[in-house]
């Protein structure tokens, strides 16, 4: 499901905007899930010195529905916190970014992940995992992925793998057209305003741009109804769906609050409350083995090119 700032409210909010949810059977663990949300839509590879990066009073969650009811059995929440290092300096970074703990780097994010299970049972699973840093260029990022992104992958208490930052946008929509009274440029001739604009192949709009994904991948048998591999993906069981809500954090109670499952989605040991209109986006996933296929993980467009 795909969504790029067509709600009117949540286009002015952009850190808690989603645009992609994707999921799908890992093809390099056929035993996995893969669940990629991405957030902050349209993201300009050279839009510092502020660079993007997650909300910190937004309270992100994926949702697992396991029993086809509509409601969350297994919920992972993911807060996120903000440092600045250099207070001397407004810079993203004073000079090349070389690990995930490099001085240079001036404005980094961590963040926590919790478990929600359906009788209210909280665990934190990850405290203080890194974010790496966003992708400036050769000269402040060099060897991206193998320095920065690679090291930010982590591997949680329930066997779950976590990311979260920067990535490529991958999906692919020609937005100038859509937006443009619909005159898909491939059927321009089709349209009742066909002599506007000519016939022709379609442009990826988003081709250059970025989104911050937070992406896990987890053992299906820890997230299926009853703790078990299917074997068979017609049946019911097999089947998971969710949702990726958001809110807004309030001020917290230093009060320590009980969990209530994770139909409301609080923040851990704190008396919060979500507010704002959860995304309506919904997916759905079979959990069939698959034995073939790879998973490419894009880097995200740098500020400047390589040399």
């Amino acid at each position: 499901m795909s969504s790029h700032r067509e709600a009117p409210e949540i286009s002015k909010d952009p850190v808690a905007d989603s645009s992609d949810l994707y999921a799908f059977v890992s093809p390099d663990n056929p035993e996995t899930l893969t669940i990629i949300a991405n957030y902050i839509p349209l993201e300009s590879p050279d839009g510092g010195p502020n660079f993007y990066e997650f909300g910190t009073d937004v309270l992100y969650a994926i949702n697992i529905d396991n029993d086809g009811d509509g409601e969350a059995d297994i919920s992972y929440l993911f807060e996120f916190q903000s440092e600045t290092t250099n207070l001397d300096t407004f810079l993203y970074n004073t000079g090349p970014i070389s690990s995930l703990t490099d001085p240079n780097w001036n404005r980094r994010q961590t963040y926590t992940v919790t478990e929600i299970k359906q009788d209210g049972q909280m665990t934190v699973l990850g405290a203080g995992l890194p974010c790496p840093p966003c992708n400036i260029g050769p000269l402040s990022t060099p060897n991206y992925e193998s320095a920065l992104a690679d090291p930010a992958i982590k591997t949680l208490s329930n066997g779950m793998t976590v990311f979260a930052g920067q990535r490529a946008e991958g999906f692919y929509v020609d937005l100038g057209s859509i937006f443009e009274l619909g005159v898909l440029r491939p059927f321009a001739a089709d349209h009742i305003l066909s002599n506007l604009l000519p016939t022709m192949a379609g442009i990826n709009a988003t081709k250059a741009l970025n989104v911050h994904s937070i992406a896990i991948q987890l053992p299906i048998d820890h997230i299926t109804r009853h703790k078990r591999m299917p074997t068979n993906p017609a049946r019911s069981r097999s089947s998971v769906s969710g949702r990726r809500p958001h809110g807004r954090r309030r001020r917290c109670s230093p009060r320590p609050r009980r969990p209530t499952g994770p139909r409301s989605t609080p923040g851990p040991g704190c008396r919060c409350r979500a507010s704002g209109t959860p995304s309506s986006t919904r997916w759905s996933s079979r959990c069939r083995r698959r034995t073939s296929g790879t998973t490419k993980r894009r880097n995200p467009t740098s500020s400047s090119p390589s040399t």
